[in-house]
């Protein structure tokens, strides 16, 4: 089976990303990071791919008046990658039918918490708040409404006595780099 061509998106660290990355570079992962892309000129994740000879891309938000636009110029450079899926990794951007419709069931997110529960940000703080026993992450199909698209895997984490917000999120990110190369080969294994 060819591999598939994977765009990542980034507007930050690339943690995530990263972990794509790696586990891409076994020759046997049904996909291939082929370009990052991030919104932030300064996102910490492009050096990261850079290191690692990825194509690197930015489309910086602030220089487009709508969402529209800044999607449309989103799509017009994933479309000249001849992508078969992209990955978002801590992209934060709510997306708009100009980039949604034409990567409909080939655009797919990372999300910390197991939703439906606590979509949006500030997760961790809200799981806490809500004294939940277990929280955990969830790769899902990115949809026009936040966070609600169909989740393709989850991995539940337990949440400890004395946990804080920065303590839960660091075990979360733990499985979340584990569980995103893991989907994202369901994924691509999936499109055949």
């Amino acid at each position: 089976m060819k591999r598939k061509r994977v765009g990542v998106l980034i507007s930050g660290r690339g943690s995530n990303m990263a972990a794509l990355v790696e586990a891409a570079r076994d020759p046997a992962y049904p996909a291939e990071i082929v370009c990052v892309v991030s919104n932030r000129p300064d996102a910490a994740g492009l050096k990261f791919a850079r290191s690692r000879n990825i194509s690197i891309h930015v489309i910086d938000h602030k220089h487009y008046s709508t969402r529209e636009s800044f999607d449309a110029a989103l799509n017009d450079y994933l479309q000249s990658q001849n992508l078969d899926l992209i990955a978002c990794a801590g992209f934060m951007r709510i997306m708009t039918s100009v980039l949604l419709e034409p990567w409909a069931g080939k655009l797919i997110n990372i999300h910390p918490s197991l939703l439906p529960l606590y979509k949006g940000t500030y997760t961790h703080e809200r799981a806490l708040a809500d004294d939940v026993k277990v929280h955990g992450c969830s790769v899902h199909y990115v949809t026009a409404e936040l966070d609600s698209g169909p989740v393709i895997a989850q991995v539940e984490v337990p949440v400890l006595a004395g946990d804080t917000p920065e303590t839960l999120s660091a075990r979360v990110l733990v499985e979340e780099h584990k569980l995103y190369p893991k989907a994202l080969a369901m994924v691509a294994r999936k499109l055949g």
